[in-house]
């Protein structure tokens, strides 16, 4: 077995297709198809049921994929490691965001670390939850990611600071006369909330609790931009980090009493490279409110 099978059979996975993954690759068609046989050959399974549509993953596929992704990200992060030391830093860099968090901040220190490693290509995803984000990171798969404290939280994480949560009201709410939001005054509103396993919805649980345990549910959605601009049309209130408001609609949100924060962390893979600690290093030198 060789790295090129395991990134030729992840390509035919995500395109669903020899040729497909061919073409992105920029190998010949055969080639790869005979590579494929050859992989399923040598561990004596089939990775991929033939169907008319294409090419599917088999269970027993799927199981060695998320093997075969660890393994891919561990020797490209070798050899960037060995091209640091020639001040070359060149690879991929894999970073995770909790859903809303760190959306103002994450920017300037991606663009910091563009700066000092311009070789360097950045793989960023956003997760709804901090138990998925923590699955990724055991997995090994993450080389840095950025959420919300939780009980999951390692010893080793990384504290940044607070993301401040604040309520987006509908153009026409009478509360926006108010420069803060008492959340008593919010009971019976409806509420633009998130997917039920995100983290995001658990933050306004919480927050409800006392006031409002049962809050009334409009829609559910699974991105703070969505949510916001739902809320600004005026479908009902919602409840985000501030960072995740845009300048357009900042006149919409206000700050809420009791006031709601989640302390946010960073992870970094064990042992760090340089261009996760680089991130870090950028992050922490960014505005977190509470620090």
């Amino acid at each position: 077995m060789s790295l090129r099978q395991f990134e030729y059979a992840l390509a035919v996975a995500e395109e669903g297709s020899v040729t497909a993954a061919a073409e992105r690759l920029r190998v010949a068609q055969p080639s790869m198809s005979q590579q494929i046989r050859g992989l399923e050959r040598e561990l004596g399974v089939e990775l991929f049921a033939r169907t008319p549509s294409g090419l599917t993953p088999t269970v027993v596929g799927r199981a060695f994929l998320r093997e075969a992704q660890v393994a891919v990200s561990a020797a490209r992060r070798a050899a960037a490691t060995a091209r640091a030391g020639a001040a070359e830093l060149v690879g991929e860099l894999t970073v995770a965001v909790q859903m809303g968090f760190g959306t103002r901040q994450l920017p300037g220190a991606l663009g910091a670390l563009r700066s000092r490693y311009p070789r360097l290509e950045v793989s960023l995803s956003e997760e709804p939850s901090s138990a998925e984000l923590d699955r990724l990171c055991r997995r090994g798969v993450l080389d840095l990611a950025l959420m919300a404290k939780c009980d999951r939280t390692p010893a080793d994480a990384h504290r940044l600071g607070e993301e401040e949560f604040v309520v987006v009201l509908p153009a026409d709410s009478p509360q926006l006369a108010h420069p803060r939001i008492e959340l008593r005054d919010l009971k019976g509103e409806p509420w633009v909330r998130f997917d039920r396993d995100s983290a995001l919805d658990g933050v306004l649980v919480e927050a409800l609790r006392e006031t409002d345990p049962e809050p009334g549910t409009v829609a559910r959605v699974s991105q703070t931009a969505t949510a916001v601009r739902w809320a600004a049309q005026g479908l009902g209130a919602t409840l985000v980090p501030a960072s995740a408001v845009p300048e357009s609609h900042q006149h919409l949100a206000r700050p809420v009493s009791p006031a709601v924060a989640q302390p946010v962390i960073a992870v970094v893979r064990n042992p760090a490279g340089p261009a996760e600690t680089a991130l870090l290093e950028f992050l922490r030198q960014e505005n977190w409110s509470g620090t």
